[in-house]
């Protein structure tokens, strides 16, 4: 599911206690509304989602345009994966930006795929799958399968365990066809953060770039399955020329920050 930010405040009337558990261990998530957005969470301190009532598909959390600059290195993913719906808000936005792609998403938890709705994603199609499956396991059964992979697989603990180890890095590579690109959410105040990010190096051949959000913690990892990921083919209008008006507007200032991180990192 989405990320996991911390709130610096806590939304009126609401407790920082913990939801409930199912029989099966999953934590239940509840809706907060305040008229103009809708967020999800797990616990009063901590955002797991949020969008807008009148622009259901705008990327309302900036770690979310952070990890749509895959565009920049795939500017043409025929099926994206991912790793946790959360409130949906990266499926919607490539689902309504993206035409030709075929989006697969993984959640293992029942009640969070249960809010779709109320969070505006659209029903499965040819198009959109969500399925409730480990995302662990939905990468080992899925064999050069995706152009881009997308992982954000956080709850009220953080990041889930099965989806940072080597293995699991190993199984993202393998998901992706040649050329493909993985772009994973993490949190650089995790005390595992340097470990995870060395798994993904090595998983990748060294071929991983850092780019923190440019707020709180998140910083999103983008990994290659190619030769050399560089930043010297980016082409900031031809990326963007793939969106609609609307989502040019939103992602343009984002998109150039990204670039000049990674031309910064490629040059150090």
């Amino acid at each position: 599911m989405n990320a996991w930010p911390k709130l610096s405040g806590l939304p009126g009337g609401m407790s920082a206690t913990l939801t409930a558990e199912d029989a099966g261990g999953f934590s239940k998530p509840f809706v907060h509304n305040d008229g103009k957005l809708r967020s999800l969470h797990f616990t009063g301190a901590e955002l797991q989602s949020r969008m807008d009532l009148q622009k259901p598909w705008q990327l309302e959390i900036d770690y979310t345009r952070t990890m749509m600059g895959f565009l920049m290195l795939h500017q043409a993913p025929l099926h994206i994966g991912m790793i946790g719906l959360g409130g949906g808000s990266l499926a919607k936005f490539c689902h309504q930006e993206l035409p030709e792609c075929r989006i697969s998403v993984a959640e293992n938890n029942p009640h969070v795929i249960a809010l779709r709705r109320e969070f505006a994603l659209p029903p499965d199609s040819a198009r959109l799958e969500v399925l409730e499956v480990d995302g662990a396991a939905f990468v080992r059964a899925r064999a050069a399968s995706f152009d881009v992979l997308l992982i954000d697989g956080f709850d009220h603990q953080g990041q889930s365990a099965s989806l940072c180890t080597q293995a699991f890095y190993d199984d993202c590579h393998a998901a992706l066809k040649p050329g493909g690109i993985a772009v994973v959410n993490l949190h650089q105040d995790d005390g595992d953060y340097a470990l995870w990010v060395k798994r993904l190096q090595r998983s990748f051949a060294g071929n991983a770039v850092e780019v923190p959000a440019a707020q709180g913690s998140n910083c999103i990892v983008f990994a290659s399955r190619r030769a050399t990921l560089t930043p010297r083919g980016i082409n900031l209008n031809e990326s963007l020329a793939v969106l609609g008006a609307g989502a040019r507007l939103q992602l343009r200032a984002e998109f150039a920050r990204v670039a000049w991180c990674m031309k910064d990192l490629a040059n150090a």
